[in-house]
């Protein structure tokens, strides 16, 4: 298979802009492990729960890519603006590209499937591929629902706006060692987690149903992204707002998601329940999607 889709015909062009902004951050990630302090870590670990769960899995992934459940304006532009806080690209662009890895899931087209090798589809579709940029033909094709929204047409070309406020708010109040793990360290090791979704859960792990990709369940990689890495759940019933099934299967997102119906601010939630009698496993609407492998 060819790294090719109908946008990436420049696959095999270094994305010098992007490329260079990698090497910064990781520079600075590497500079940030000399100035550790207890408050950086503090701070480190609340900015990549609001900004891996609540923006990213919560809200880039499950809300606007799937719409696997409903919320208030507010609360959705909220955690829009959350997941740009993961410098993961704008929110229409990260749509738009895990819908075309839906739409071609381990075939010609997947942007960052590991067919085309592990490093490819860890980080090499950033460095040399589409690196969530998309021609607005194709933003139009996949995401109409959102190049509606003036709001998050704007996001999407200045997404990194929060990201500079919240760095010039954490160096004005705490300094460089705050700054330091609170954005770059932060932001290269929740990168990494998010890629891993892309490369690890597509090459090893357990797979629970027969889905046409290869798509796996991978523990370790639902822990470092709060439940993303229930990958071959995900696949199996994409629309599910819930990915970790078994009760042993950690689900950080899910419970958010469940706290946010709570609070009254999340409705018409899809999820799946397993039938017992004919072992399969159905959304709530009691639709049949995909056998389970027994």
């Amino acid at each position: 298979m060819s790294k090719t889709s109908y946008i990436d015909d420049k696959a095999g062009t270094i994305n010098w802009a992007t490329t260079i902004w990698m090497v910064i951050f990781h520079l600075c990630a590497v500079a940030a492990l000399f100035m550790f302090s207890w408050q950086a870590l503090i701070v480190t670990l609340v900015l990549w729960w609001v900004a891996g769960s609540l923006g990213v899995g919560m809200g880039f992934h499950r809300l606007l890519t799937h719409r696997g459940y409903k919320t208030p304006k507010a609360v959705e532009y909220f955690l829009t603006v959350c997941g740009t806080l993961a410098f993961e690209g704008g929110p229409i662009n990260w749509v738009v590209t895990h819908r075309i890895h839906h739409a071609h899931t381990d075939r010609e087209g997947d942007p960052h499937t590991p067919r085309d090798g592990g490093w490819w589809a860890h980080m090499g579709w950033i460095l040399t591929g589409t690196a969530q940029l998309h021609e607005e033909a194709v933003l139009q094709r996949y995401a109409p629902d959102m190049m509606k929204h003036g709001f998050y047409r704007w996001l999407n070309r200045f997404y990194f706006v929060p990201l500079a406020a919240c760095g010039l708010l954490l160096f004005a109040l705490s300094g460089w060692s705050v700054l330091m793990w609170g954005i770059f360290f932060r932001i290269v090791f929740n990168l990494h987690a998010t890629w891993l979704v892309n490369s690890a859960t597509h090459m090893w792990g357990r797979r629970r149903f027969a889905t046409d990709d290869d798509s796996t369940n991978s523990w370790w990689v639902a822990l470092l992204t709060f439940g993303e890495g229930w990958h071959n759940n995900h696949h199996a019933h994409p629309t599910s707002a819930r990915h970790g099934l078994a009760w042993y299967e950690i689900d950080i997102n899910w419970w958010g998601i469940r706290l946010l119906q709570l609070l009254g601010l999340a409705k018409a939630i899809k999820h799946v329940r397993l039938n017992a009698a004919s072992h399969t496993w159905q959304l709530d609407s009691g639709r049949t999607h995909v056998k389970e492998n027994l």
